[in-house]
């Protein structure tokens, strides 16, 4: 049996759904709105516990939620797709929420409010010794640095495999990417960390301070770079997209599911990618993501 742990948000999502997003000073009107539980850590302990449904695989979740109405629903929506919530955390303050909007194209602009997700600055008890049991720990950067840093630390302590998504995007301390073993960015937090604009660059340059790292493309896959290996790129299934809300964290959680299960690095992206490319054709973010037997079939197509 397969152990992940995440350490992260966890938010509810409010999604307004418009043909086009507005710009600065401008008012459109949307044509719907829908409360999704969501926040990077969430999002990836679903999508993780959806794609090892039925194979063993194990997900714990280490967080907070609020004492407001949403955080029960939170909680309930993590438990219903098979994650562990025994150490999710509720806080007297409210849950952190992410305001959406989503236009015709499947694109997307968020503004994130921590809430909750900004008391988690520390490991509370329980947290290091669950972190040792996993075989894959994933981190994002959606609560205190200081909490992303520690649960690193005590993954590398205990000899777990690391896997962090630098967003949202922002400078990142040497103490932390000492402790990563593979990290996992877009185009724009790539070029953000390197001050690289083409894809192959910025993840190249990004092995000055990891020894892997995946570089997501959106429609065009991802790329992947190890020290002493040559650059593998990966295309993703060509689909339409309605809402590629949390595509991102299906890819990372999907894609620790495999290496947990020792897949060989290329299948392992092209079962991600698979996942992803699932995600994007469905609205909103932890309610896009599929299960396993939904990834096999795209994948073997």
């Amino acid at each position: 049996m397969t152990h992940i742990v995440v350490l992260g948000s966890t938010n509810m999502d409010l999604v307004a759904y418009v043909d086009k997003a507005p710009a600065r000073g401008e008012t459109v009107t949307g044509r719907e709105f829908r409360t999704i539980p969501g926040g990077k850590g969430a999002n990836q302990a679903i999508a993780a516990a959806r794609a090892g449904a039925g194979a063993g695989a194990g997900v714990t979740m280490i967080g907070a939620v609020g004492n407001d109405v949403y955080g029960p629903q939170l909680r309930a929506a993590l438990e219903h797709s098979g994650v562990d919530t025994d150490l999710l955390r509720t806080i007297d303050t409210p849950s952190g929420t992410a305001h959406i909007v989503v236009d015709d194209e499947g694109g997307n602009a968020i503004v994130v409010i921590p809430g909750a997700n900004g008391t988690v600055d520390h490991l509370a008890p329980g947290d290091e010794a669950l972190i040792a049991s996993a075989d894959v720990l994933l981190l994002q950067l959606e609560i205190p640095l200081a909490a992303v840093v520690a649960g690193a630390r005590a993954a590398r302590a205990h000899g777990v495999r690391t896997i962090l998504t630098p967003a949202p995007a922002q400078p990142l301390p040497p103490e932390l990417l000492a402790a990563v073993d593979l990290l996992v960015p877009n185009e724009h937090e790539a070029t953000t960390l390197t001050g690289l604009a083409d894809p192959i660059a910025a993840a190249t340059a990004l092995l000055d301070s990891v020894p892997a790292a995946v570089v997501t493309l959106g429609p065009a896959g991802c790329l992947y770079v190890s020290r002493g290996a040559e650059p593998l790129a990966v295309p993703a299934p060509e689909v339409a997209a309605v809402d590629s809300t949390g595509a991102g964290d299906t890819f990372v959680g999907a894609l620790a599911v495999a290496l947990a299960e020792e897949r060989p690095i290329r299948e392992a992206l092209k079962w991600a990618a698979a996942a992803a490319a699932l995600s994007v054709q469905r609205p909103g973010a932890s309610a896009s993501m599929p299960y396993r037997s939904e990834i096999e079939t795209e994948y073997a197509s």
